[in-house]
């Protein structure tokens, strides 16, 4: 899975729009579509936006195992 996947399932896990997912994060509609499409990569701070709004790590949130 990866970061795009990932944040899919987190909102669909929770039965969340789009527009709800990106209003509890903060951010623009259009942002949230982006990174659920892969078409841009968040920054550190809307990283932990969304690690916070969906109460994971940020590792957790872009798949990433540890310690490898």
């Amino acid at each position: 899975m990866n970061f795009c996947e990932k944040l899919i399932s987190l909102r669909l896990e929770r039965n969340l729009t789009q527009v709800k997912a990106a209003k509890g994060c903060k951010m623009s509609l259009r942002g949230y579509q982006n990174y659920e499409r892969g078409e841009r990569e968040p920054s550190m701070s809307k990283l932990i936006a969304l690690a916070d709004f969906y109460e994971v790590s940020v590792d957790e949130l872009i798949c990433r195992k540890w310690p490898k």
